[in-house]
């Protein structure tokens, strides 16, 4: 199976320094773009996240703060990264809910103008946890009939994401060979925000997804509970929340 491409897609993979999309860090990331001719392009980078890396997590990928110490930030290398990725498709295992969100974050944390809600995102854990419910090593061995020997490395993880999205896609008849369809297939919720905090309802408003105003509209709760504008701005919420709540507030007049 070959991918129907109208523009090329970037398949990636992030290890961390933890799950928390406002605090962690990426430790390394790995990205597999495909232009639609087939060419292919491959990067692998370990990143300096400034910080320790907890035991855990290195329990988990393997890589430890010596690793890293000499390697650059993600700031010195941000701007390539976004290179690579603007105007592409993106593609993931669990990306729409952890790799999107915590990426979103280190561009707004560094600065760079690259606003990923803008392009299409095919999540290929969704669309596989809809259809048969299965991790990722699982989901290889199933449908490519291998073992994932080098499972959490970010560069195993990334080509084994690109195999099993093609391998779906001879599988399933009912998917569509188009990312157009595949990201609409793999969302979990109509989010506004990368981390779902607020969604669209069913008549497209934009609409509190949490706490005590779940299921409100946006613009209501801050016209009648300014306050609510400035608990979230200084809470813990990603930087990215707090953009679209900004945009929301701005775009609307409200004070």
């Amino acid at each position: 199976m070959k991918l129907n491409l109208s523009k090329p897609v970037v398949f990636f993979d992030l290890e961390t320094t933890g799950t928390n999309i406002v605090s962690d860090r990426i430790v390394e990331i790995c990205y597999l773009k495909v232009w639609p001719n087939g060419n292919e392009e491959c990067r692998n980078l370990r990143i300096n996240p400034e910080m320790h890396i907890p035991e855990a997590s290195s329990a988990v990928h393997g890589i430890f703060d010596q690793d890293v110490a000499d390697c650059p930030t993600f700031r010195q290398v941000a701007q390539d990264i976004a290179n690579a990725f603007e105007g592409a498709d993106i593609a993931g295992f669990n990306s729409n809910r952890f790799d999107v969100p915590l990426l979103a974050e280190e561009f707004l944390r560094v600065g760079v103008d690259i606003d990923l809600s803008r392009q299409r995102l095919i999540d290929v854990q969704v669309i596989f946890h809809k259809m048969e419910q299965r991790t990722l090593s699982a989901a290889y061995k199933f449908y490519c009939g291998k073992n994932l020997d080098d499972a959490h490395s970010a560069d195993g993880d990334t080509r084994a994401t690109y195999q099993v999205l093609m391998a779906q896609l001879d599988r399933y008849p009912e998917l569509k060979n188009d990312m157009q369809f595949l990201s609409e297939f793999s969302s979990f919720n109509n989010n506004v925000d990368f981390a779902g905090r607020i969604i669209y309802n069913e008549n497209h408003i934009e609409t509190f997804n949490f706490g005590k105003y779940k299921g409100q509209p946006v613009i209501q709760v801050l016209e009648r509970d300014p306050g609510y504008y400035s608990w979230m701005m200084q809470g813990d919420f990603s930087l990215n929340t707090k953009q679209v709540l900004t945009r929301i507030k701005l775009s609307n007049n409200i004070r």
